[in-house]
């Protein structure tokens, strides 16, 4: 493939921007198929479950109406409500199938491409109507997909048709002098066959279509070198992308800063707003290090960390506050706290001392 204005190929892969822009335009990877074998598995084994509850229902309302002819009497004022009536029973009775042929349909669009909604699709475009471009589109490679699909759909619907109705022929024979009920029964079997195996070969084929789809997608999205360059210009200036770019840094920092407080000799805690976790090496270190601060949430999760880890706690207010605003992360603290912080760490050896 070749960028026709810059004569360039085509050999990146797409960028997300530029998945994401053509998503906006409702331009995604989506195969028509898989809703279609979804929703008929869906309807058959539905309508497998719950056939005998189905037909209970049916029977009933038939029964029902049968059993009443003699005391209902049909008039132009009453036939508005025993049709409404009717047509009410008829659709709970197959509101089972409905509602799992509603929930396929959705639950399969949602998987291929998710939330999606747009206006993009919805607006007129001349190219649609011109007559020309409409005759070419009937020869086009999509046009002739389409038609190849459908008629592999036929085939194979056919062929599984004619594969179970040969195998059901030897019990066919028996039951040309049984009632009317069993014959249904047996018709029905062979049909619900039928339509299960296509429909589980339709759904393969439906798989390997969605593959294919997402395939032409990405090549359709790829972009040339001159285009990356050009879209990392216009990102870089993006206040949008700059801030999660902020947000992604400081994400990172603060778990760096996280993996660093189990190294901690004490942290000094306020006794709940701020947590400064300290680190002396009287052999590698001038003074005490900050290993981790924090405020609020952040502090909350230093002390946890402490003690998960056994790091002792020592409550002291000005102390704390003083570390949180003269010391950065991995900075020693200032000369003027040392006598303070020494007598902390003083504490806490022989806290240590006398533990073990």
């Amino acid at each position: 493939m070749a960028d026709e204005s810059s004569g360039q190929e085509k050999s990146e892969a797409p960028t997300s921007r530029r998945i994401q822009e053509a998503r906006e335009k409702g331009d995604v990877a989506k195969s028509m198929e898989v809703p279609s074998a979804a929703v008929l598995l869906a309807g058959l084994l539905t309508l497998y479950y719950s056939s005998d509850f189905m037909l209970g229902q049916f029977l009933l309302l038939l029964r029902y109406y049968l059993g009443n002819l003699h005391t209902i009497t049909i008039t132009s004022s009453n036939m508005t409500v025993l049709t409404r009536e009717s047509m009410l029973q008829t659709v709970l009775i197959v509101a089972p199938v409905m509602g799992a042929i509603f929930i396929a349909a959705l639950a399969s669009n949602y998987a291929q491409v998710g939330f999606l909604f747009t206006t993009e699709k919805l607006m007129p475009k001349f190219d649609k109507i011109d007559p020309i471009q409409g005759f070419s589109r009937l020869f086009s490679k999509q046009t002739l997909a389409n038609v190849v699909k459908s008629v592999g759909k036929l085939l194979i619907i056919g062929y599984v048709s004619y594969a179970e109705i040969q195998k059901a022929l030897p019990g066919i024979l028996p039951l040309m002098d049984q009632e009317p009920m069993p014959i249904l029964a047996f018709m029905c079997k062979i049909a619900f066959w039928i339509f299960l195996k296509s429909a589980l070969i339709i759904a393969i084929l439906a798989a390997a279509d969605y593959a294919f789809q997402r395939w032409q997608f990405m090549e359709k999205m790829k972009m040339t070198k001159q285009e990356i360059k050009d879209e990392a210009k216009q990102t870089e200036g993006d206040p949008h992308v700059k801030g999660r770019i902020r947000a992604i840094q400081m994400q990172m920092a603060r778990q760096r800063m996280m993996a660093e407080v189990p190294k901690a000799d004490v942290v000094i805690t306020n006794p709940t707003r701020l947590a400064i976790a300290l680190r002396y090496d009287a052999l590698a270190m001038v003074a005490p290090t900050v290993l981790a601060k924090g405020a609020g949430v952040i502090a909350q999760n230093i002390r946890k960390i402490a003690e998960e880890h056994a790091i002792p706690l020592v409550e002291d207010k000005p102390l704390a506050q003083a570390l949180y605003k003269s010391t950065g992360l991995n900075e020693t603290i200032p000369e003027n706290l040392f006598q303070t912080v020494a007598e902390v760490l003083a504490y806490v050896y022989s806290l240590k001392r006398k533990r073990a």
